[in-house]
């Protein structure tokens, strides 16, 4: 599904998941044209899904299907046209097999109509942490801006997937005291911190985080890192986790959402009311994209980034988009949701105008 590309090229992920259709993926689409914008890449939005249980597939058969996808939409597909990237159930070896599969159709080398690949593809460093690596920068910037001392402060983290890892991760190392970890079977909560990396490395070997209960760490119902009392919240697993019901219990004064739309529209409100600081999905997780546009750009030069240089690159681009969602939202007295769809919204409308689309 293709939203818009006034800004650029067509840019978003390929989903295998039974449940994608027409609908999600087109809000899909739109969000990751807002998301582009925010950060001010010039990418548009775009989204890809099939409707599949790839766990049931074999990995030729996943392979297969990458492959036929490909050849269905390769018209639509290319460095200039429309740049597909990971999402749910895929991954960078199924990126590989699909820029295999166009570069077969086309005859050319052309690494740069697709991202997320491995690095021995042109595949960018830094690209397996750019979200969470994204997303703290983006909280370092506000907690600098308040004069708020990271090692001072408490965090709660629901989903320990790669970008919640990570950020638990980045966020101890800066002396944050990390007092609850969430995955679905439940939260491991530690009123004076959790060791994180050995909470995770227990999740790696056993399946979840609650069987890393250890000295004073006690186990929770997955839904108590929502009201666990922290100074930030970082919601980095599913959609619709702070609601209209639940939102008045937040005790956090800061909401990370490194999750795509965990915060509901109501839930908004009743956040806005209380003052607690919501840093937009937009916002917060257009680290990946980010530097998806870096992969792009060092396979259309032929250059390669080191990390260092990657993560320089990312801390930049994420610190000057906060600074201007920031910025916004306090000469119009809006929140960063608003303020971060406003200025999205005017950049792909400008660019529809000096287009002569609109």
């Amino acid at each position: 599904m293709q939203f818009n590309n006034a800004c650029g090229p067509y840019k978003g992920g390929i989903r295998f998941h039974p449940n994608a259709d027409e609908d999600e993926v087109s809000a899909l689409a739109a969000m990751m044209a807002v998301k582009c914008a925010v950060v001010g890449i010039p990418f548009g939005g775009a989204k890809g899904g099939v409707a599949v249980d790839s766990k049931k597939l074999s990995r030729k058969e996943i392979f297969e299907l990458s492959r036929a996808y490909v050849r269905a939409f390769a018209e639509h597909l290319g460095p200039d046209t429309d740049i597909p990237a990971p999402d749910v159930y895929t991954t960078p070896e199924i990126m590989a097999v699909m820029l295999d599969e166009y570069e077969r159709i086309t005859g050319k080398s052309l690494p740069a109509m697709i991202t997320g690949k491995p690095l021995a593809i042109g595949g960018s460093a830094g690209r397996d942490t750019a979200t969470a690596d994204g997303a703290i920068a983006v909280l370092v910037a506000l907690l600098e801006d308040r004069s708020l001392d990271a090692s001072k402060l408490s965090v709660a983290v629901q989903g320990v997937g790669n970008a919640g890892a990570q950020a638990a991760r980045l966020l101890q190392a800066k002396g944050a005291k990390i007092i609850a970890l969430a995955d679905s079977k439940g939260t491991l909560m530690k009123e004076d911190g959790l060791d994180v990396a050995a909470v995770l490395t227990t999740k790696e070997l056993s399946g979840s985080v609650l069987d890393a209960v250890y000295n004073g760490a006690h186990a929770a119902a997955a839904s108590a890192v929502i009201t666990a009392a922290a100074d930030i919240l970082v919601p980095a697993a599913l959609e619709e986790q702070i609601t209209g019901a639940n939102a008045d219990t937040v005790k956090a004064g800061v909401i990370l959402e490194i999750a795509n739309g965990p915060v509901t529209p109501e839930a908004d409100e009743h956040l806005a009311a209380r003052a607690v600081t919501v840093i937009p999905d937009v916002l917060a997780n257009a680290g990946g994209v980010t530097v998806s546009y870096f992969e792009w750009i060092q396979n259309r030069t032929g250059e390669r980034w080191n990390r260092a240089t990657v993560e320089a690159k990312l801390k930049e681009t994420m610190g000057s988009a906060y600074r201007e969602v920031a910025d916004f939202a306090t000469d119009r007295g809006v929140t960063f949701r608003q303020a971060a769809y406003a200025l999205a919204l005017t950049r792909i409308i400008d660019a529809m105008k000096a287009r002569g689309r609109v």
